[in-house]
């Protein structure tokens, strides 16, 4: 997969990073000459250039990009670069990060952005995690929040401690990916029994939640 990010800051360059490790060609752009810090991720293919003009994403091949990530410090620039890729190149993703919380409304698919990463949201969304027990966490969200990622850590008293997971009326549009338990990751099976203090990871609609949290953390049946 090609990937083209802009930005090649701090954040940039830990995403190409990851990228490159997983066998993915990346293309990293950026207008700044002190951030061509071409050295610390030297697998990727590096791009002094203005990521908001057309005439230089035309040059760099952004056209040839599978996706394309939106991660400077700017918000404005990332929704520039978010709709150049969507309406100009026809990139199939466009990820956008969101540096302040009062911006999220605008990264939709009006400004073509398929896919935003809030850090505000996500740090608050942590702190949460951390500290709750018995409530639903709202981690993150996909297509522009018609889908979320949830977690639920069981209390002690939850309905279904000690039970499998088939006896769980989990509703129809909720699904069950991950079991975190203390530092291991399961992947649920039907016969899997749960244990207080797990914290299950859903992926559901936002319309699911206050069922899927009946079910699990309290008394309540699926629709």
């Amino acid at each position: 997969m090609r990937v083209a990010i802009a930005g090649a800051g701090n954040v940039g360059r830990s995403v190409a990073n990851e990228l490159v490790e997983n066998g993915h060609h990346v293309l990293l752009i950026d207008r700044d000459p002190r951030q061509m810090r071409s050295h610390l991720v030297p697998e990727a293919e590096w791009v002094l250039a203005d990521a908001c003009e057309l005439a230089s994403l035309d040059e760099a091949g952004l056209a040839g990009c599978d996706v394309v990530v939106a991660a400077t410090g700017d918000d404005k620039v990332n929704l520039v670069v978010s709709l150049l890729a969507k309406t100009e190149f026809a990139v199939g993703r466009v990820v956008a990060r969101v540096n302040r919380a009062e911006n999220e409304w605008l990264f939709n698919d009006q400004w073509g952005v398929d896919v935003s990463v809030s850090k505000p949201r996500l740090m608050a969304a942590l702190v949460e995690e951390a500290v709750t027990v018995g409530d639903l966490v709202r981690l993150m969200s996909f297509r522009q929040g018609q889908a979320n990622l949830v977690e639920i850590t069981l209390a002690g008293d939850a309905p279904y401690v000690g039970r499998p997971l088939r006896e769980v009326p989990i509703p129809s549009d909720a699904a069950l990916v991950a079991i975190l338990r203390g530092a291991r990751v399961l992947v649920p099976t039907p016969d899997d029994p749960l244990e207080a203090a797990d914290e299950l990871m859903f992926l559901c609609p936002p319309d699911a939640e206050d069922r899927l949290h009946a079910v699990v953390s309290g008394d309540g049946s699926a629709d």
